[in-house]
């Protein structure tokens, strides 16, 4: 699987003329870039599989074939949304409020393209296309904190992502050849992986001047809007509250950091 997704990032990165050999970010091989990459995804990997296996297991049991269920993974490559499409087509659910649901959970990836759009100035086209398709929440805070603290490239972008994918794809695979044999994935807390890593994850910005604030008021957006609405809006909604925020507060420096410190962090 890993020499699989090195063999495509090569081929991506060749792609652009920017990434021939070296990626921009100083001048690093871009083979150390890849490597930085896989030691990173390698233990979100991990939490990604479990995952997978459920989404085929659930899949199945609905009602969809191996065939199916791979080409969802495939196409949408987006697990919460296709597990609330699994749940709403198994209660029978209309097709516009399945479609409906599927785009309020993903909306938030609207937001995401907008901030990783800044740091694929250096990618082409053609990767620009295929980088927004990969975009998940494990690939999409990854390349931030890699953006924080040097360019973004794509060997290293690539790297990360097309691991998750074919990890995701391989996962739905078994969980739809071997998933029913697991009667009741809550039992095993199975559904919980992925939102304790991607807190850990989100934590990790906890230095920024307005994280706290603009944490809280997401959090405390989507808490009232799932109370009185319910989900999916209030992934979207919060999000979109904590962005208000740093609008209007405006930019902030990370505590402890300098401004010397900070102009490096930017980068050219």
């Amino acid at each position: 699987m890993c020499f699989f997704a090195l063999t495509l990032t090569s081929t991506l990165t060749r792609l652009s003329d920017t990434t021939e050999h070296s990626d921009a970010a100083g001048d690093r091989p871009a083979r150390s870039e890849s490597a930085d990459a896989l030691r990173e995804v390698l233990p979100v990997l991990l939490a990604v599989l479990p995952f997978g296996v459920v989404y085929g297991a659930i899949a199945v049991q609905e009602g969809l074939s191996v065939a199916q269920a791979m080409g969802f993974s495939s196409v949408v490559f987006a697990g919460a949304s296709q597990l609330a499409a699994l749940q709403l087509m198994g209660l029978g659910a209309p097709i516009w409020s399945v479609l409906l649901t599927v785009f309020a959970l993903n909306f938030r990836h609207v937001l995401y393209s907008a901030s990783l759009g800044r740091h694929f100035s250096s990618f082409s086209f053609l990767q620009k296309l295929t980088g927004f398709f990969l975009l998940v929440d494990p690939a999409f805070g990854a390349a931030e904190v890699r953006a924080a603290k040097t360019r973004l490239t794509a060997s290293y972008y690539f790297t990360y992502a097309l691991i998750l994918y074919i990890g995701w794809l391989l996962a739905t695979l078994g969980g739809a050849g071997f998933g029913r044999l697991i009667e009741d994935p809550e039992a095993f807390g199975l559904d919980f992986v992925l939102p304790v890593y991607f807190l850990a994850l989100v934590m990790t910005f906890r230095k920024r001047g307005l994280f706290y604030p603009v944490a809280g008021t997401s959090l405390a957006v989507s808490v009232l809007i799932y109370w009185l609405f319910g989900p999916p809006w209030h992934v979207s909604l919060g999000g979109l509250a904590g962005i208000a925020v740093a609008a209007i507060v405006g930019p902030q420096p990370r505590s402890g950091d300098s401004e010397g410190e900070e102009r490096g962090v930017e980068g050219p």
